[in-house]
């Protein structure tokens, strides 16, 4: 892997960006529209905005990136690009790390936005530090942009990227312990739930809203979340196709 390379690729995929109004609206203003749609859905119960914003705020932008960088890649691969991008000497590793920095730039910008509305305009109370609330979130959408790019691989359209998403969010969005505490789901269905990254990152951002100070489960959280997201840009590296059969 190059720097030069991978930079080169994360400004390429910012410039695409900025020229696709619709994407950049999904990844920065629906995560925040729905924060105020739930905000007001529980207009009459804060304490209950409380307990599940917080961790809504990981989750929606995860979801609104994991949906954007899969269809994303794929345009990119049905399109040639990518054949002609790989055909020059540009590593797959380049590649992918390029899009999870252009990407996770994206991610910076969705979080802070979030992150902010959500504690300074729709008052959401947490106990613990502001800053640990911004880096569960954008942990959170770092994961949803590695998600993306690997299973924007096994799709051929756009429309089967978008059908990846019931397989791959919506278990770990019912496992996660948002509905129903993970200790008393049943013993098969909260073995799986322990193996889901979404699940450690509810748990973070439930540490931030219930603890002043950073705990050790906290850490133990935030770090399976970044390491699941290296894994699965790894495993993006290894299976990204130059283009769609």
């Amino acid at each position: 892997m190059s720097a030069a390379r991978t930079t080169a690729t994360a400004a390429r995929v910012l410039r695409q960006l900025r020229h696709d109004p619709r994407s950049i609206a999904l990844m920065l203003l629906v995560p925040v529209l729905m924060l105020t749609l739930l905000r007001f859905v529980f207009d009459g119960s804060p304490r209950t905005f409380d307990s599940i914003g917080a961790s809504l705020l990981g989750i929606f932008p995860l979801i609104t990136m994991f949906l954007v960088t899969s269809i994303a890649t794929l345009r990119e691969r049905t399109s040639g690009t990518l054949e002609r991008l790989l055909a020059m000497p540009l590593g797959k590793g380049d590649l992918i790390a390029g899009y999870a920095l252009a990407f996770g730039a994206v991610a910076v910008v969705q979080s802070l936005l979030a992150t902010g509305l959500a504690l300074w305009l729709l008052g959401l109370d947490v106990v613990g530090s502001p800053w640990l609330l911004l880096l569960v979130a954008l942990l959170d959408a770092l994961l949803g942009t590695a998600l993306g790019l690997f299973v924007s691989a096994f799709a051929a359209s756009e429309f089967q990227a978008v059908q990846f998403m019931p397989a791959v969010i919506f278990p770990q969005l019912l496992l996660c312990g948002l509905f129903a505490a993970r200790d008393t789901m049943q013993p098969v269905l909260e073995g799986i739930s322990d193996v889901l990254p979404m699940s450690y990152a509810v748990d973070g951002m439930t540490q931030v809203l219930t603890h002043t100070d950073m705990t050790a489960d906290f850490v133990r959280d935030a770090v399976i979340v970044a390491a699941c997201a290296l894994l699965v840009l790894a495993l993006g590296a290894a299976t990204l196709r130059r283009r769609t059969p």
